[in-house]
């Protein structure tokens, strides 16, 4: 890892307030939502927070634009790297152009194409790297100490995991405006820094509040390693149409957080996904991606069981290519 494993004892709920402060008028302060079909379906109160509406469609620019902005101005002068199969891609290449650097992001080859299209419109330069037999870290490093960038990661950065617990600041906050008491918040989870960030963030203002997390199958090893007490690694050789939250193990400063607080995971299946993402379209009128679906999908699936409670989830992304949405609409194979 390009961070230091002591380095979670400076990430702070006050460090999340300080970001929102930073994020305000920056990012969009994405809605919540409540709607009659889901809570129907779920047999009680669901909250939803439509991150998709975030600038290029996911939470990323928070932590993203977070972390950059307080680089100093030799830092910024050499440039950032970053690696992401697209959704952190597009937030660091964003918070990037507004604050005048250049970005540098090592992408899997088979990313999204709208993702990568993004991150090029927007100066970036991609190098690209085979996710199923290369680290991308590893693949990182040499670009790195080559011409001096520094390391924007996509989750496991004290800057990067207090800008993402924005995301759940504000729903507690425009929850209670409503004088909505948050029984759980399930969160999408990949490598963890939405979820360390948005726990910290509810163990100050919201401490009442359980925090889950959903992960895709072959890529739960999250809540197996918080369940277990010992790390799993995922086998990143399996498939999935989870790209955004397909990480082998969680962060080792994200992990250190979510073992405190978080009470409990959910796996949900492709066809729990892709159901999500079919009710989403319906019945929100939403475009979400599937790793920006698996909250929604662990509610949806019965998994989780919100009957009778009031339940935050959050969309955490909406970049899904064209072809891929509309065989997921069609019940169609993903080619």
């Amino acid at each position: 890892m390009l961070t230091k494993t002591d380095d979670f004892k400076l990430i702070t709920a006050d460090g999340v307030m300080r970001a929102a402060e930073r994020l305000n008028g920056k990012a969009v302060r994405t809605p919540i939502i409540e709607n009659e079909a889901l809570n129907a379906a779920v047999g009680g109160r669901v909250i939803v927070k439509a991150e998709v509406l975030q600038h290029y469609g996911s939470f990323k620019f928070r932590g993203a634009y977070n972390l950059i902005s307080q680089l100093s101005d030799d830092e910024r002068s050499r440039g950032v790297l970053a690696w992401s199969s697209g959704n952190h891609a597009q937030g660091i290449s964003f918070a990037a152009k507004l604050l005048g650097t250049h970005a540098t992001i090592v992408m899997p080859a088979d990313a999204p194409k709208m993702k990568a299209d993004n991150v090029r419109a927007l100066g970036a330069n991609i190098v690209t790297y085979d996710r199923y037999s290369e680290d991308r870290e590893e693949v990182a490093r040499p670009i790195v100490e080559k011409y001096g960038l520094a390391v924007a990661p996509p989750f496991d950065h004290p800057h990067t995991i207090e800008g993402q617990g924005t995301m759940a600041l504000e729903t507690f906050q425009d929850a209670l405006k409503k004088d909505i008491d948050l029984d759980s918040f399930i969160i999408c989870c990949g490598g963890g820094g939405l979820t360390a960030g948005s726990a910290l963030a509810l163990e100050a203002v919201s401490p009442e509040t359980e925090v889950w997390i959903s992960e895709p199958e072959f890529y739960d090893e999250a809540w197996a390693t918080i369940r277990d007490g010992k790390p799993h690694i995922a086998d990143v050789t399996k498939r999935t149409i989870c790209d955004a939250i397909a990480t082998p193990q969680p962060g080792k400063l994200t992990l250190p957080i979510m073992e405190r607080l978080v009470r409990g995971g959910v796996t949900v299946s492709e066809k729990d996904i892709r159901e999500a993402m079919i009710f989403a379209y319906q019945h929100l009128k939403l475009v979400v991606e599937p790793g920006g679906a698996a909250a929604l999908a662990a509610i949806l699936s019965g998994k989780f069981d919100g009957r009778g409670k009031t339940t935050a989830i959050v969309l955490s992304g909406g970049n899904v290519d064209v072809t891929v949405f509309s065989a997921i609409l069609n019940n169609e194979p993903i080619l």
